[in-house]
Formats: C-alpha cells, structure tokens, sequence
C-alpha cells in the first residue's frame, strides 16, 4: 500500500498536484479491535489540530479488510456515512447484498465462484466422498452453504461437516481428527483463514496423520507460513484455488529499504522486526529483548518475505489503491456543467464527499500490469483463479506450483482449465486418488441404495430382468457371460447347414424318385397296370408330388417377403392337386367296381373331362383361399425375440392365423373325403383293388398331419419351418411308396403278373 501510494503522488499523469495521504491501522483479524480501528479513522484528527475541519472529508475510502467477518463489520460502521470500502481478501457471498452493503467494493472474486470451481474440481477427478472443514465465521459458514448448493444434482456427496472453533483448543481440533481418520472420504475440502488452519495443522502434524487430499480456499492455499518443509509430509498435494497472481515491478526494490531506521516511527515495521529477529528496534527501555544492531535485512535471512515474483493478497491491495487513485481522478477531470451529479454538477476538488468518490468507483475501468480491472453492479471484479498444487521445492520446502486456472468469464463448463500431468497428490503421487464410499458398480451389475446413507453409498447387486439403473441392451443386442458389454444377439433361422442340407438332399432325392416312376408309368404306360389305373390321374398326380418334393425348398433358407408368401401357399395348392386327384382316382375305382353290376350307368358321369373338373374345382377351392389370405393379411418375415432373449429368430409370420388354418382344414377335410370313399371300396373284388392301398395311403397322410399340428405349435423359428418342412416330406413320401411302389413292383419285378386277366382275378390255375 504504501509503495502504490508513492508511486501514484510521484507520478505526473495520475492524480498531478494532488497528494494521497493514508492511514495503516492493524485490527489483529479481531471484530473489536477492528471496529475501534474504524471509529478513530471516522472521528479523525481533533478540531484544534485540524486545518482541515470545515473543509474536505478527513476519510474518503478504506482499503480492507481482510476477513470477510471484519469487512462486514466495518462495512455497517462506514455505511451511514456512505463512505466506500474496498477489500482485498473479503470473499463472503454475502457482502454481494447492495441494500445491506452499499458502500463495498471488492478486488477478490466473491465465494460464489470459488465454490463453483471446487465443485467443477470434485466432479471432474470423481471425487464423490468428500470431508468439509470450515472456520467458525461468515467465511467459511456461507462458503459452506453455497458448495452445498453447487454439489446438488451431482453425484458428490457430504461425508461429514466439521467446525474449526474461534477459539480453538487442543482437545476440539482432536474431535475433527477423529472425525476425519474413521471416514474413507480422502479427499477434504477447507474454507478456513490461515489464522484458523495453523493450530489445527500443528496439531494435525503431531498425529502424524496422512493420505488425506486437500482441497484448499483461496484464504490458506498460498500462505507463506506453510511454505516450511515441516508441512510437506503431511500437506504436500494440496490443490486449490487462488487469487490470481500480478506483478509489482518495484516491490523487491522497495522491501529491501524497509527497515526500522527508515520507517522509525511506524509500529507495523518495529512488531515485524522484533518477530523475526527478536531484538528491540526502538531502543524503549520498557523491552525484554535485546536491542537491534540496525545491519538485520529481510533479504538475508527471510527469503519468504522477499519472493515477491508473484504476489497474490498484496497486489489485490496494490490494485485497490490505484482503483481509488484512477476514481479520484476521473472525478477531478469533470468538466463543469456535465458532471455526474444533480444539475449536471461535478464534485468541488477542495470539497470531495467520499459518496461522490463511490460513484466514479463504480464506474472505474483502468489497465495495470496487463490486467483490466473494474467492478460490477455488486462491487465485484472479474472472477479468476489460479490452481494451486503443494509439490516439494528444491530444498524439500512446500512451492506454490501453477497447475491451472479457472475464468469465470468463460461459458458454463468451460471455466476450468487443468493440466493434469504437472500435478502431485496427496503422498507425493502422480495417480489421481480415489475418494468414494463406494466403488463403481462393475457392468452387469446395479446400485443398491442402502437405508438411510447418502446416495453416494451404495450395495452392486447382478442385473436381473427387473433391476432399474441397469443399462438394458438394445433390442438387437445381448449381453455377453459378463454382463460388461452388449454383443449381437445371433440370428437363427432354417439355413443351410446341416439340418438344412440333410432337409434339402431329402427333397430332392424324393423329386427326383418321383420323376424315376413317372418315367417308368410313361415307359410302361400302354401295359395292363398302369392302364388298369387311370394312367393320366396316376401322371397328374405324379407331378402333383413332385411339386410337393420341391416347395419343401421353399422352407430352406432367410425368409424374405416372397418366401414367406409362397411356401405356405406352394404346399397348399400342391398338396390340394395333389389329394385331388386322389379324390378322382378313388371315385373313377369306385364308380368302376360298382358299374360291373347290371344296371349301372355311373361311369358316365365320371369319364375323363368329368374327373378333370373335379380336380380342377376342387384345386380352385383352394386357391380362393390362398388368394384372400394374401391379399387381406399375407404372411410376412419376422424377428422373434421373445422366445429367446439371446437369439433373435427370423420367421414368417401366417399374418392371418384364420386363413392359415382353413388352408390345412381344406386339406385335411380333402384327405378325409379320400379316406372314407377308399374305406368303403376297400373289399370290392380285384387282386389289386388300389382302393386298399388309397385308404392305407390316406391314414397315413393324416397321422403325419395329426402328429404335425402339436409339433409345429410347440416348436420355434427355424424348428417350426424344420417340422413343417418335414411333414411335407414324409406325408409325399407316404403318398408315393403307398400309391406306386406296388405297381412298380409288379411292373419292374413280376413283370408276368402285369396282365388284365391276373389284376381283375379271372387268370387261370
């Protein structure tokens, strides 16, 4: 203060012709003392010694004070006579109040913005069990209330709450302790004056206590005092934030003059030297300490005192001085008629009332050092941080290290700025530590929030179908044996692999068996058997099952829109054809054995064209049918995820349940109609009456389509298609051994018995 003060009455472009003058009072960090401090400055120098009585106002601004209690307090004494203050270490966001404090000013960023920093801080290093350790003042108790607030809707949580007492002992800081080493929070945030954390620290240190991380305030992370190697052990680590260094060109000059024959009079710089050098600078006879020899320099022996390469607290007060010098001046270059105040008047140069030095405070904006400073409507200035990191100096003493910064002019998010490779933990580490009351949950499992504890405190309890805060995997995807990670759900459907394949050989074998007996029928076609037989119903319905043989195929393979429509209505129409021409073979050999009887005229109305329309109409039938099912709900592709969770399984649909059953009722109901005809044909005479081997052929068809049903219901994916699929064979493979292996038998093998006299039974002996 005192070198800002020179400098500003020594310079001819800041306040020429006038001289700032000043008084330094010492209020010990102690309200009364403080407030009997402000109440000598406001009475001033006695009326009979004052040439200055009637004049000009004896006390236009106050620099101070430090703590945030005091500031308070002198705040309310230097308001009823609207005289402005402004401090350079009073943090408390209370002081933001314009109606309680009109007259303050600062030249420190207020709490609200440090608090928002620690708590951006404890997010980002996932620091979600933290300790708090406040001073028992407004300080810390507001800077409390507002990290509190800050930390809500994260997931950080209050491990405990301690108060450093005003009044400390021994015995109470032992119950912090306490407090502090039986919590697994490692990590604790501080909001304390350095008055307040050094008897806590010594006896801190005396515990021998370690492994806590410290997250210091502005008022203690850059205090010299703990700069000693004795703290490093125990300290070493901290981080935090702190006010913003400057740079004061002439101040390393300027201290190594300070000594007490140069400042004889002043009591700040006689209490400092009787400290550090415990002998009596001022000769007084009442001392117990030896008198001074006068050669003692602070340059010699208290480096601390000289490290003024990057001042924090005192070029706050360095800014704060020059921020009053700047408003005097602004004030004393208004010109007349188009001042600020009523009428458009200026303040008089010989009469200035310290309110008339408020507003040009206000309003102030000047450059020093590089750094713009001016105040905002709350007598707030611009928000920055320095982030600073405790590491072990050369000589084992605790270095201030610059590890970041924090801008609160910058966007939400954006303010903090670490470089995390520079810093040292707690322990004298490089890995971040770990503070939480539990350990993250591993994949594959959830949080369980135990009774009454805070959210942060937690049992991991497996993932189930039912648990919540599980990530559920999408619809397409599975979690793999861990539960860690979502995997591709496999996909299944009837391929070709080795069901598919064994399916596919089967089919074609089959077709091709068909073809083999329809080139023997075509071969053989003019002989006794096959005449006998209704040779082209035997041909239709030969090529009926070859189509049955194939459309199994259909079945095989991704199902596509097109699959889907066409395999069931590819059986059905086939297999409809197909016990058509059963039904027409089985009324032609009835109608045949039956006409033999005088009288009878029924072969007429079953001759070729007649059994072509009963094949036909009864087809069309069918095909009525699988024409409104495609048209109103076609069966369409599927991913089945419900009967598997782990699988999806591609399928078709029957899009309309309805249809789909009408479509086998109508064969079944055909396949019946066959059964019961060739029942009742079955003892007519013959020695190779077919009517037996249709009724033998049809009891089959219908086991395996009775056997199907159960089967196909209860079978999934691609085992429904399998089943399906199967049942078209093995009901074409009935079909084709009952119906034509006898007669390729007779044909192939007992050739002499493929005569018209050995099959109607009139052969002689």
């Amino acid at each position: 203060m005192r070198l800002a003060v020179e400098e500003i009455n020594q310079s001819t472009e800041l306040l020429p012709n006038f001289t700032l003058g000043y008084k330094i009072f010492d209020s010990c960090a102690y309200p009364l003392t403080g407030q009997r401090a402000a109440l000598a400055v406001l009475n001033g120098l006695r009326e009979d010694d004052s040439p200055m009585c009637s004049g000009a106002s004896p006390l236009l601004a106050v620099i101070g004070e430090s703590g945030s209690a005091l500031s308070i307090l002198m705040s309310r004494i230097l308001q009823p006579f609207k005289i402005p203050m402004i401090s350079y270490f009073s943090t408390c966001t209370c002081l933001t109040d314009r109606r309680k404090y009109p007259n303050f000013f600062r030249v420190i960023p207020n709490d609200d913005y440090q608090v928002k920093a620690i708590a951006q801080l404890l997010v980002r290093f996932n620091w979600t069990w933290v300790g708090l350790v406040r001073g028992d003042r407004e300080y810390g108790r507001f800077a409390v209330e507002g990290l509190l607030r800050e930390l809500q809707g994260t997931k950080v949580c209050i491990a405990y709450q301690q108060i450093i007492p005003l009044l400390y002992s021994h015995q109470k800081g032992m119950k912090i302790m306490q407090v502090m080493q039986s919590s697994s929070a490692k990590v604790v945030v501080v909001f304390s004056a350095e008055g307040e954390m050094t008897p806590f620290l010594r006896d801190y240190m005396m515990q021998n206590i370690t492994g806590i991380q410290w997250v210091a305030s502005e008022a203690w992370v850059t205090a010299s005092v703990f700069t000693g190697s004795e703290y490093y052990p125990y300290m070493g680590g901290t981080i935090g934030f702190g006010v913003r260094k400057g740079h004061i060109s002439r101040l390393s000059d300027y201290l190594q003059t300070v000594n007490p024959q140069m400042y004889p009079n002043n009591l700040l710089v006689n209490e400092l030297w009787e400290a550090l050098y415990g002998c009596n600078p001022s000769l007084s006879s009442g001392s117990q300490l030896p008198p001074c020899s006068g050669q003692e320099s602070l340059l010699d022996q208290h480096s601390a005192y000289m490290n003024t390469s990057s001042p924090r607290v005192a070029y706050n007060v360095y800014k704060a001085v020059y921020a009053i010098a700047h408003s005097l001046h602004n004030l004393l270059l208004c010109k007349r008629r188009s001042g600020p105040f009523q009428n458009n008047s200026c303040a008089q140069s010989n009469n200035i009332h310290p309110w008339q030095l408020q507003h040009y405070l206000q309003e102030v904006t000047f450059h020093i050092a590089g750094e713009e400073v001016n105040f905002d409507l709350q007598g707030d200035s611009i928000p920055y941080y320095d982030i600073i990191n405790w590491q072990r100096g050369t000589g084992g003493n605790t270095e201030f290290v610059n590890v970041g910064m924090f801008d609160g002019t910058k966007p939400a998010g954006e303010e903090l700025v670490i470089q995390e490779d520079m810093i040292m933990w707690a322990g004298h580490h490089s890995e971040v530590p770990v503070s939480v009351c539990s350990p993250s949950c591993l994949p594959g499992s959830r949080k369980a929030v135990r009774p009454g504890e805070p959210v942060c405190c937690f049992d991991c309890v497996p993932c189930d179908s039912d648990s919540i805060e599980c990530t559920l995997c999408p619809e397409d995807f599975w979690s793999n044996k861990d539960r860690t990670a979502c995997i591709p759900k496999k996909v299944e459907f009837l391929a070709y692999d080795s069901l598919g394949i064994v399916l596919t050989v089967i089919s074609v074998v089959g077709a091709c068996l068909t073809i083999a007996v329809f080139a023997v029928f075509f071969y053989n076609r003019n002989t006794a058997i096959v005449r006998v037989n209704n040779s082209e119903l035997s041909f239709f319905i030969l090529f009926a099952l070859t189509l049955c043989f194939l459309c199994s195929l259909v079945f095989i393979g991704e199902p596509t829109s097109w699959s889907c429509m066409l395999r069931h209505t590819a059986f059905s129409i086939t297999f409809s054809l197909c016990i058509s021409c059963i039904l027409g073979k089985t009324l032609v050999v009835l109608a045949a054995f039956t006409a033999t009887r005088p009288g009878d005229n029924i072969m007429k109305w079953l001759g070729p064209k007649q059994q072509k329309v009963i094949i036909f109409s009864s087809t069309m039938v069918q095909v009525a049918i699988c024409a409104a099912w495609l048209i109103e709900a076609p069966p369409f592709p599927s991913r089945n995820t419900q009967y598997e969770r782990s699988k999806i399984i591609l399928e078709c649909s029957v899009g309309s349940s309805l249809a789909f059953w009408c479509v086998l009722g109508y064969i079944g109901l055909q396949a019946c109609m066959c059964f019961v005809l060739a029942f009742l044909a079955r003892k007519l005479p013959g020695k190779f009456n077919e009517a037996k081997f249709i009724t033998f052929t049809m009891l089959i068809f219908c086991a395996v389509w009775l056997a199907f049903i159960p089967a196909y219901i209860s079978s999934p994916g691609n085992y429904a298609d399998a089943v399906e699929s199967f049942a078209i064979l093995a009901s074409s493979f009935g079909l084709l051994f009952c119906l034509f292996a006898p007669k390729c038998y007779i044909i192939l093998v007992k050739p002499e018995k493929n005569t018209k006299q050995h099959l109607m039974g009139k052969e002689r002996s």
